[in-house]
């Protein structure tokens, strides 16, 4: 297509574009303004406060005024991604019905501690920014958020509070710089994928925690630092897909890991069986008095490999409800570390 033919393509889009806008007045609900080299929010008589969705894609914004966000009040979708923003309004705060907020591949360096505000919120994309760090207590509101994506920034940690985003499914971190993950990543029972690669030489291990991630299916942690996996990673009885290449494991070793995600399974299974023989463990161990006292209700690791009791062959549950007394009693550190396996004192 000549240059003519694509100009004048180019502006047969924007018109239907105007037109687009002309009718979210008259009563729809989504404008899509993506692709259009921008470099401001046009000026318009548009109805902001019935705008449900909002894509602003790949456009060259700078900021997004306060004063527009402040007033898409039922906004559900919120599309900003492929633009030059080096920060986000604090009026984002005001998007209570806010479910997908995309600002992937700008140039940020932090969020607006007002995101927490966005209690709707199910999926948020940060991909692709330069982000140090993410607020404090921001998982703290989000708690209805399902996908959270944080890959290729410049992130050392994750709050603590992201442990209290139990309804989280997708956790994306690869392409950062995590020196380790979040106390209380035992919390997440809804967890489906994690993928924490590519953090290179800054991780170098990963939490006993991470056997208590029961809906588990997915689990990469390849081109890292690792070089011994927690014998917890048995218990991960729903884990399908399992990456650790680019790593220098030697427990398991990478022949083993190399056979697939069952071969693991089993090689930690043994470890973690002769750990508790050699400790020489009674049905009236620390682990039996976890199980009365109801940190346990039903199948834990690998029952018929003789790892519990007859009586204490009972399934597995979160800590989700767990009086936050006992939440110390029941860490995960006291359930699988080889360091952890004499009777507490009473």
């Amino acid at each position: 297509m000549g240059g003519e033919g694509f100009k004048e393509m180019k502006m047969e889009r924007r018109r239907r574009r105007r037109e687009g806008m002309e009718n979210e007045g008259k009563g729809e609900q989504k404008v899509d303004l993506s692709g259009m080299s921008l470099d401001s929010f046009p000026s318009t008589s548009l109805n902001l406060v019935s705008i449900t969705n909002l894509d602003l894609s790949n456009n060259n914004l700078q900021s997004i005024p306060e004063s527009l966000t402040a007033r898409l009040l039922n906004l559900v979708v919120l599309n900003v991604h492929s633009n030059q923003l080096n920060s986000m309004p604090n009026s984002i705060g005001c998007l209570s019905k806010l479910k997908i907020l995309d600002v992937s591949n700008n140039l940020l360096e932090s969020l607006p501690i007002t995101i927490e505000n966005c209690r709707a919120l199910e999926e948020l994309n940060v991909n692709f920014n330069k982000l140090t760090r993410l607020p404090d207590t921001m998982g703290f509101e989000l708690i209805n958020l399902k996908t959270l994506r944080v890959n290729s920034n410049k992130l050392s940690f994750l709050p603590f509070s992201t442990s209290h985003m139990t309804n989280l499914r997708v956790l994306d971190a690869r392409l950062n710089c995590l020196r380790s993950l979040p106390d209380g990543l035992e919390n997440l029972i809804n967890l489906e994928v994690l993928n924490i690669s590519q953090n290179f030489q800054f991780l170098q291990s990963i939490p006993y925690s991470i056997g208590l991630l029961m809906s588990l299916t997915e689990l990469d942690i390849s081109y890292n630092k690792i070089t011994v996996l927690p014998d917890s990673i048995s218990c991960l009885i729903k884990l399908k897909k399992f990456s650790a290449e680019g790593n220098q494991l030697v427990c398991p070793p990478m022949e083993v890991v190399a056979k697939g995600i069952d071969a693991v399974r089993d090689y930690m299974s043994a470890r973690m069986k002769k750990a508790f023989k050699s400790s020489g463990r009674t049905s009236k161990s620390w682990l039996g008095r976890l199980v009365k006292c109801g940190a346990f209700d039903g199948k834990m690791v690998y029952q018929n490999e003789g790892l519990l009791a007859p009586e204490y062959q009972r399934e597995y549950h979160s800590f989700d409800g767990t009086p936050s007394r006992l939440i110390g009693k029941f860490s995960p550190l006291r359930l699988f570390s080889p360091k952890r396996f004499s009777s507490p004192q009473r």
